[in-house]
């Protein structure tokens, strides 16, 4: 599923996402357009910080994604054992703690709020030569199914 880049509509689909599938663990995409070749595993979501402006020009009310929320949620997944473990030739792994303050976070925040901490999010790089649609859905796809084994599946 695509999200906008909206905060508002991000997390009704966030949460619709959660409410109608009950997925086991959700998996956020989102571009790092700064990254060359890097892709980077990212470990919690931040409440608070998002003054950025949207496609609509918005950003959420005193720049917070859930006003009730604590301050940081972690994923269940650990990222640091994952980016230890797994390694993607021709692309740098990197383990971050830090989303940055837009959509991407706030993405991650909404959905580990409303899956209990079962979710995660993976920055990538754009499309490149070097870095193709099928050589990043492969990486992704070596990932995913390594954040799978610790969810015990």
């Amino acid at each position: 599923m695509q999200l906008p880049v909206v905060y508002q509509k991000v997390k009704e689909q966030v949460s619709m996402l959660w409410t109608t599938l009950q997925p086991l663990l959700t998996v956020h995409v989102g571009l790092a357009s700064s990254a060359k070749a890097l892709i980077i595993l990212e470990q919690c979501g931040k409440n608070k910080g998002y003054q950025e402006m949207d496609a609509c020009g918005f950003h959420p009310e005193g720049g917070c994604c859930m006003p009730d929320g604590p301050e940081k949620i972690e994923s269940t997944i650990n990222m640091k054992t994952l980016w230890k473990n797994i390694s993607v030739e021709g692309i740098d792994i990197i383990f971050s703690r830090d989303a940055g303050r837009y959509i991407c976070d706030y993405t991650y925040y909404a959905s580990l709020y409303y899956g209990n901490g079962r979710a995660a999010f993976i920055h990538v790089p754009p499309l490149s030569k070097s870095v193709t649609a099928d050589f990043l859905g492969k990486a992704l796809q070596t990932i995913i199914l390594e954040m799978l084994k610790q969810c015990g599946e």
